[in-house]
């Protein structure tokens, strides 16, 4: 797996906004196949940062209703990254 198939989008909720200022973790969206290891790999290499410690979380789809019709929503993984000390990164300024 290609280290840029890795990582898909960063995550800008509330809860992963008040972990990034609080204790200076990053939430992303990574591929579901993706291990501790890669994820930590390919972070390391697209964003020249040192990590410190890689937390993944699967989320399973849930049923959802729509009218009449039931869907699905999709399968998430999600990674939370946590950065060396004296390591900075701002993924996108002012969010």
């Amino acid at each position: 797996m290609n280290i840029f198939e890795i990582i898909r989008r960063p995550i800008f909720t509330e809860k992963a906004m008040n972990l990034k200022e609080a204790e200076g973790k990053i939430v992303v969206e990574v591929h579901p196949n993706a291990n501790k290891v890669q994820i930590k790999k390919a972070f390391e290499e697209c964003f020249k940062v040192k990590v410190d410690e890689v937390a993944v979380i699967n989320i399973k789809p849930r049923v959802k209703r729509v009218g009449i019709h039931f869907t699905k929503t999709k399968r998430l993984k999600k990674a939370i990254i946590t950065l060396k000390p004296g390591e900075k990164l701002d993924l996108v300024e002012g969010v």
